[in-house]
């Protein structure tokens, strides 16, 4: 037999701790195989033909963090290389190392919006955020009693469905199929409004009306709400929603322990909450074969 053919290595890249399942696809693999990233065998955990199309599922073991080489070799009956029979892939997975948290998008934006009210509302103020999304109506009493005043709260976002953002049309993806890279259509994202609301104490009249004029004009003034669209990748740019006043304003001066209390509502329009369920695939697409460089008789172990 001549050297074995890899026609794709898919996913390029996993953790470092190991674990990860690769997936060989090509032509020429023996019933036997042995594969080696950087120079360390892996787990093969099976190798079989589908309709004249090579498989060969394999389990990472833990490497540091970099970009590696994989060789693949065909065995003999016994377990020993084949002469002739060893395919080098050069820098074709990357060890990554995980992050054990990533914060959601929208995590992510009420962080934003925090950092802007305190920048341009409450300077060098205690800030409360309520981190049970659920859709209970916040007793503002209760909230106040949680912060010193003066103080701002941006309470847990009601989610109501936004039609007007939403993309009808459905998304193509590239996917790694059973023979090759196929297009997968995925119907379109949930498309939402966000509804927060900001509630400001203060012990004194004349400070609530500051605050409120505050708060106004943060409203009128910033109609975008932007952030970056990757934290990790700046050159992937930033993203952006749209941001409106909603309902009423409600102002209460003789709450307990003189507390004064002015309470507003906001929409963050067009945020999508998932990034669209996958459908079938389709059609099948092109794309380069990796880089495969046959290794002599004696040139990998």
């Amino acid at each position: 037999m001549a050297a074995p053919i890899v026609t794709s290595l898919q996913p390029p890249q996993g953790p470092a701790g190991g674990g990860d399942l690769v997936r060989l696809v090509g032509a020429g693999f023996a019933a036997r195989l042995q594969v080696l990233f950087d120079g360390t065998p892996v787990q093969v955990l099976s190798v079989r033909d589908e309709a004249g199309v090579f498989v060969a599922d394999l389990r990472t073991a833990a490497h540091a963090p970099a970009l590696v080489d994989v060789v693949v070799q065909n065995l003999d009956a016994v377990g020993l290389p084949v002469a002739g029979e060893t395919v080098l892939l050069a820098a074709a997975y990357r060890f990554v190392r995980p992050e054990l948290a990533r914060e959601s998008d929208l995590t992510r934006l009420i962080r934003t919006l925090l950092q802007a009210l305190k920048r341009e509302v409450l300077t060098n103020t205690s800030l409360t955020v309520s981190v049970d999304y659920d859709d209970t109506v916040l007793d503002g009493l209760n909230v106040v009693a949680l912060a010193k005043v003066p103080s701002i709260v941006l309470s847990a976002p009601r989610i109501a469905e936004n039609r007007f953002y939403s993309t009808n049309a459905l998304q193509e993806v590239v996917v790694q199929g059973p023979t090759g890279p196929e297009i997968q259509r995925r119907r379109p994202a949930y498309t939402v409004d966000l509804a927060f609301t900001i509630t400001l104490t203060t012990d004194r009249t004349v400070g609530l009306l500051n605050l409120t004029s505050a708060v106004a004009r943060f409203l009128n003034q910033n109609r975008w709400v932007e952030m970056a669209r990757d934290p990790d990748d700046p050159a992937a740019g930033t993203v952006r929603w749209e941001m409106d006043p909603d309902g009423d304003y409600h102002t209460r001066i003789d709450g307990p322990g003189d507390v004064r209390v002015y309470a507003c509502s906001f929409l963050v329009r067009g945020f999508d909450m998932d990034e669209g369920l996958a459908l079938d695939r389709g059609r099948a697409v092109t794309q380069p074969q990796l880089a495969t460089t046959p290794v002599p008789p004696g040139g990998a172990s």
